[in-house]
């Protein structure tokens, strides 16, 4: 799941000439959702926009005080365009969950937002209408958010498998092992140096 969040003086959506949401000040996030998020994706997500801290304080103090704190309100849009995947110039978005499927999800995120927070405080656009969003950005602040997820690029996989063997064989080596290296580390930096064995060996070949 993908957010762009912005801190804004105010933000609105408006669909055909009706606003049907508005807010004053608080954040207005863009939000999009993948085929391959759960209800963990949710609840970061949730917990994230509502406890960020992108506000002042009543010092001045900036970053101290996230809209829970301030009492401030968010508005939410859901925008499947944030899942785009560029193949040359065109935008592909195979990747963002189908309408019918993101939308209860979608909704369900909102039921949460409000269930932690102030319901009265949360807005939201119009899921799947051609909507005129209106965002005075504040600052300007943006911030990129995206919910943690495993890799699945099998390349990326293959790396990290490699990357821990490495690990496991460095810390498998004995004392003994170490040694070994050591020593022939030691005979190549000194050609000349010879065991006690074949000291003795050439000892007995002098006449």
């Amino acid at each position: 799941m993908k957010a762009t969040i912005q801190r804004v003086t105010k933000a609105s959506v408006t669909v055909g000439e009706e606003q049907i949401s508005s807010i004053g000040r608080g954040l207005c996030v863009l939000l999009g959702i993948s085929v391959e998020d759960t209800l963990k994706d949710v609840d970061y997500m949730v917990r994230k926009i509502l406890n960020l801290r992108l506000f002042e304080d009543e010092n001045g103090r900036a970053w101290s005080r996230s809209v829970m704190d301030g009492g401030l309100e968010v508005l939410c849009v859901s925008q499947f365009t944030l899942q785009c995947i560029l193949k040359a110039n065109k935008p592909d978005f195979h990747s963002a969950m189908p309408a019918e499927l993101a939308q209860p999800f979608y909704n369900r995120m909102l039921e949460q937002m409000r269930e932690a927070y102030k319901p009265e405080l949360i807005k939201d656009g119009q899921f799947g209408a051609k909507m005129q969003v209106l965002i005075q950005n504040d600052g300007p602040v943006t911030i990129q958010l995206e919910s943690p997820t495993g890799p699945t690029d099998p390349k990326q996989l293959y790396k990290q498998e490699k990357q821990q063997q490495r690990k496991e064989k460095s810390r498998s080596k004995g004392p003994s092992e170490s040694s070994r290296e050591k020593a022939a580390l030691r005979s190549k930096a000194d050609p000349s140096a010879s065991s006690g064995a074949d000291g003795d060996v050439s000892s007995e070949r002098e006449p």
